[in-house]
């Protein structure tokens, strides 16, 4: 059996230009992006001289756009609202609405900034317990998970990603061997 390559590449060459055009857009369109993650989550056993020791928590989101538009009408959702700090300072508002919740609201984040709101409160309220989503004209912020990593230095960075190259064409051209052995053989 041979494999006509004029009609597969006549099948698959639209198809794999619609891959590639909808990851272009993707990458190049100017939209905003919000991303959101908790800086750290902490408790702390606090002891005022001559009173009662308490437990206290804390913990911080971080917001940033990471789109290449401004995101406008941010609203930070929380289930309960305890004392809260936007760094940098920027001009915002808290809403009560009907159901109980709280928002805040963040008029606008231009591309590329970021803002860190630090939390504090006592038990037994818990982290969980306080934020509830985060949404903007634009759409939801996507969580992501985080990971505190070291960070090597630039020529180490440069090494493993001519290692990370050299292995990629090394995987691509034993597949093309293989292929090329398999049209052979058939």
């Amino acid at each position: 059996m041979t494999i006509n390559w004029e009609v597969v590449g006549n099948i698959l060459g639209p198809i794999l230009a619609l891959f590639v055009g909808a990851w272009l857009d993707r990458v190049i369109e100017k939209r905003a992006q919000l991303i959101s993650y908790y800086g750290h989550v902490a408790a702390f056993r606090y002891a005022p001289a001559g009173a009662a020791a308490i437990n206290v928590h804390t913990h911080s989101v971080i917001l940033r756009n990471a789109g290449r538009l401004a995101a406008t009408n941010i609203r930070m959702h929380h289930a309960t609202l305890p004392d809260f700090n936007i760094w940098p300072a920027i001009p915002h508002t808290v809403e009560h609405l009907p159901d109980g919740s709280i928002d805040i609201v963040i008029p606008i984040l231009v591309a590329k900034e970021q803002l860190t709101i630090s939390y504090l409160y006592q038990a037994p309220l818990t982290f969980g317990q306080i934020n509830a989503g985060i949404k903007c004209d634009q759409g939801f912020a996507t969580p992501i998970p985080v990971l505190l990593q070291r960070q090597f230095p630039a020529w180490v960075l440069v090494i493993l990603r001519v290692l990370v190259v050299v292995g990629a064409t090394t995987v691509v051209y034993l597949l093309w061997l293989l292929l090329r052995h398999w049209v052979l053989s058939n």
